[in-house]
């Protein structure tokens, strides 16, 4: 079993900075691939980045060149910058094992003036 949780998310005027953070516990040691999804309210759950264990990364294109997402051994990071409006959405990490996906429970991050 691996365990995550989110912190980070909150208000932000377009244009700011969010760093998001998840820490990972539990047997890691079994996780390849971590990344960031998004919920935006009423919408369907989308691939933000990933990053393997190799560190390949991999962003949506809606966030190439603004999102920046990094890996530690049981932490998993997603610096954002320039935010957009659009960028409002409930944020999950990932983690994917050899047999199951596990999820945090989410933080807010809402771009507005």
């Amino acid at each position: 079993q691996v365990q995550l949780v989110e912190s980070g998310g909150g208000l932000v005027q377009p244009g700011g900075s969010l760093r998001l953070s998840c820490a990972a516990s539990g047997t890691i040691f079994s996780i390849n691939t971590m990344g960031w999804y998004r919920q935006p309210l009423g919408k369907e759950r989308e691939l933000v980045a990933a990053i393997t264990r190799g560190g390949t990364t991999n962003y949506a294109d809606s966030v190439k060149g603004r999102f920046t997402i990094s890996r530690e051994i049981a932490k998993l990071y997603l610096q954002m910058n320039s935010l957009k409006p659009e960028d409002t959405a409930v944020y999950y990490c990932n983690a994917a094992g050899p047999i199951t996906n596990y999820w945090g429970q989410g933080t807010q991050v809402t771009v507005s003036a």
